[in-house]
């Protein structure tokens, strides 16, 4: 069974992450978490807060001499910002007087609802968890996610595919090392110049822009996940993750909602017979499933897309209320970003991996990676045909 938690403030001391269930015998480094904590910090239209943090992921248990031990890993990533907010997110009680309370609501955000929730009278107590800061944490979560499943061959991809009102030609094969050099993470060349152009034109009118992300998981075992109870089904799994991210209003996987403007010859995915296999057994004609079918994964590459809405916090203030007098009032505003959607492709590579290694260690799971290992090759044994097996 693997399980996360995660903790921390965006202004606070830093971000704290522990993972268990992660196998004994995994080769594991800070320097490999570090490559896509930096991916996640790139990507143009974010603030100047990435400017300050450098993020990097310190391992404080289970691992030992670059190896995992079996028991929970933890780590910490430091908020290097943290100095300037030493009083104002001080854990020791403080002079009231020297706190700046937060009351101008911000619409789209988590502001106004957890206030209430929690009976709170300043909205810090809220933004600073709600803020995707903590997105950091889960990148660094799936980053350890992503090197279990290395192991088994599997592979991460994202992609921008639309910001604001720009889309994206995606050919039929991408250059996923060439897509990195892309300030927006997007393959279509003349595309991105036109993403570019659109966040400046937000940037400079103090508005925000939201846009569509895909992932691609490649070499996919068949049969993670099940079609037995709802909570298991892998689609409905990776659905809720992708929803979990934070200004995520939509998820499809495969086809999504255009397959519904299609007829069931053309949605459905052919199952070839044995002579046009190539590597894999039970190859397909077309991946319109997006490699998912009755809740379990079919052995195609599982892609999945989310819509972001534009940024909640906007430079030039929405009109709202005042938590304390309900009076209009414009928006608080904070430092932020303009747009989110080229680094929100490193966190929808790390919310699948940590799904799928989850649903690969109910499948596979072991104490050890070598246990681990010689239960999955024992299972890939047998996804062929009946009739080789039996000969």
């Amino acid at each position: 069974m693997l399980r996360f938690l995660t903790a921390g403030e965006s202004h606070g001391k830093g971000l704290v992450q522990v993972i268990e269930g992660i196998p004994a015998g995994l080769d594991l480094s800070e320097d490999y978490i570090a490559v896509d904590l930096r991916r996640r910090q790139g990507g143009y239209g974010r603030g100047r807060r990435q400017k300050i943090e450098q993020d990097r992921a310190e391992i404080l248990s289970g691992v030992r001499h670059g190896t995992t031990l079996g028991s929970p890993i933890s780590m910490l990533i430091r908020n290097r910002d943290w100095e300037n907010w030493t009083e104002q997110m001080s854990a020791e009680p403080i002079d009231e007087a020297a706190i700046q309370k937060v009351t101008r609501l911000r619409p789209g955000h988590a502001d106004l609802a957890g206030t209430v929730k929690y009976d709170f009278d300043d909205t810090r107590n809220i933004l600073e968890r709600a803020s995707a800061r903590e997105t950091a944490s889960r990148v660094a979560v799936g980053a350890v996610c992503k090197r279990f499943l290395e192991e088994f061959g599997v592979g991460f991809h994202s992609h921008t595919v639309q910001i604001g009102d720009v889309d994206a030609l995606v050919p039929e094969e991408i250059d996923w090392d060439a897509l990195e050099e892309s300030p927006v993470r997007c393959s279509d060349a003349a595309g991105a110049e036109k993403m570019v152009a659109a966040i400046d034109n937000a940037r400079n009118a103090g508005d925000t822009l939201g846009g569509v992300v895909e992932g691609r998981v490649t070499n996919v075992p068949m049969g993670l996940g099940s079609h037995i109870q709802w909570d298991r089904k892998i689609d409905g799994r990776l659905a809720q993750a992708m929803m979990s991210i934070h200004s995520v209003k939509g998820v499809e996987i495969g086809g999504g909602f255009g397959s519904t403007r299609l007829t069931g010859s053309k949605v459905h995915d052919v199952i070839l017979p044995r002579e046009q296999w190539s590597d894999r057994p039970w190859a397909r004609a077309t991946n319109n499933a997006g490699g998912t079918e009755g809740g379990i994964t079919d052995g195609q590459d599982i892609i999945v897309r989310i819509a972001l809405k534009p940024i909640a916090t906007l430079p030039r203030s929405l009109p709202s209320a005042d938590l304390m007098t309900g009076e209009e009032i414009p928006a608080h505003y904070e430092r932020s970003d303009v747009c989110v959607v080229p680094a929100a492709g490193i966190i929808v590579e790390a919310m699948c991996a940590i799904v799928l290694a989850e649903a690969a260690l109910e499948k596979f799971g072991g104490d050890s990676m070598g246990e681990t290992l010689r239960n999955w090759r024992s299972y890939t044994d047998t996804t062929g045909p009946r009739s080789l097996r039996e000969s």
